[in-house]
């Protein structure tokens, strides 16, 4: 899947961006005047519904487990057809789970690991099968990497991703230069078919520079969202539904793929997505792995990260501790206290922080000490998790094998 924004293109449905300056889609993400997303507005530009309340409950209802961080604080937050996924579940019907990433660099920073951290949860709650794409086709295309390149990339991010914690039994990676073929390719030809050359202008923003690998990119990405994609797993199932965790900046290819699904016999993927992790100077996007001061990695020492987070997380502190106590930390644009809302598990505890520094009782450092101590103690067991991915597990998870324990 598409990670990194690296052109200007369209807002999704063939806005440009002197027309409409928030600009979200697989290639760039930019808010209006170097501020923050709308999210609002763009649930209402892409159709896409809010992830309210009452389905976080029902989640808990039906997995007999607590929600999710990323859940319960809303940074998974919109979705398409999420209930009717919970639906099929609560009639004791099965689902599975596609999720992706694009391999363009050598280690992934932690805005990489919120999609896969959220999909094992997922897996786990639900015991369903779950398959993982590595376009390192179209890493070749966008970034200019040789193809022998891109599939080295895509065995080392395979790796950080099955060290997320991913059960062997229910999970299938395969990288889109080794397994497209056969019955993948054929559903590619059918999306193909059904989209125009207007609409996918219309739908990504390329332009007449951009190479026809771009242009017939969009229908590999959509197909692993059909069971019959994968016939050694879910043979005789093509009905089955899918469930498609990812960022927000991602839809694109998915109205693209439920507009066609009906049209070529097949069901249409329902979505659920997230808001997007921030850079470390401030919340005007995403992390990128063009800038490696806006981002942390799973290869940071804790050194690394400390060194990070207290030059350059931005702070919602005052500027001096005497007008600190006085007026308190502004949260909405405090970064420390962002990530701690991704990865400080402790509900109670987050409350606290927020309280005591938008009072000005708790100090800037005192919050950058508490992440820093957050974000090691995470990229440690990262790192120890990593470490025991050998190459023969890669090759274990990337086996193309029937799975018989996946609803198990």
């Amino acid at each position: 899947m598409v990670e990194e924004p690296t052109k200007a293109g369209f807002a999704g449905g063939g806005d440009r961006k002197g027309e409409d300056e928030q600009v979200v889609n697989p290639w760039e993400v930019t808010a209006k005047d170097g501020g923050k997303i709308d999210y609002d507005k763009l649930i209402e530009k892409f159709g896409c519904q809010r992830l309210d309340e009452s389905l976080v409950r029902r989640v808990e209802r039906l997995t007999g487990r607590p929600a999710h961080v990323f859940l319960r604080r809303g940074v998974f937050f919109a979705h398409r057809d999420f209930n009717e996924i919970l639906d099929v579940y609560e009639r004791g019907e099965k689902f599975f789970l596609y999720t992706g990433r694009g391999p363009s660099s050598e280690a992934l920073h932690l805005g990489h690991l919120v999609p896969f951290m959220f999909t094992k949860y997922l897996q786990d709650a639900f015991k369903v099968p779950l398959v993982i794409q590595l376009t390192d086709d179209e890493k070749c295309m966008w970034k200019n990497l040789t193809v022998e390149e891109s599939k080295r990339l895509a065995r080392e991010n395979a790796k950080d991703i099955i060290a997320c914690g991913f059960d062997i039994t229910r999970t299938f990676v395969f990288s889109d230069f080794s397994y497209v073929g056969g019955a993948f390719y054929e559903n590619m030809v059918k999306v193909a078919k059904c989209v125009t050359f207007n609409k996918v202008v219309g739908i990504f923003g390329f332009t007449n520079e951009d190479h026809i690998g771009k242009i017939s990119f969009p229908p590999v990405q959509a197909v692993p969202s059909f069971p019959s994609s994968f016939p050694h797993l879910f043979s005789g199932k093509d009905n089955l539904r899918c469930l498609i965790p990812c960022a927000i900046d991602q839809d694109p290819y998915f109205r693209m793929t439920r507009d066609v699904a009906p049209r070529i016999g097949y069901q249409k993927p329902a979505l659920i997505e997230s808001s997007f992790f921030p850079a470390l100077q401030g919340e005007t996007g995403k992390m990128s792995a063009s800038d490696p001061n806006s981002a942390i990695y799973v290869t940071d020492s804790s050194k690394d990260i400390k060194n990070k987070v207290n030059r350059y997380a931005f702070s919602g502190g005052q500027d001096s501790i005497e007008n600190h106590r006085k007026y308190g930390a502004n949260l909405e644009v405090d970064i420390p206290v962002k990530y701690l809302g991704f990865f400080l598990e402790d509900d109670a505890e987050l409350d606290h922080i927020k309280k005591e520094y938008g009072a000005g009782r708790m100090l800037t450092g005192e919050v950058k000490k508490c992440l820093v101590e957050v974000l090691s103690e995470l990229v440690e067991r990262h790192r120890k998790a990593r470490a025991l991915v050998t190459d023969e597990v890669v090759d274990a998870f990337m086996a193309v094998r029937p799975l018989p324990q996946m609803f198990g």
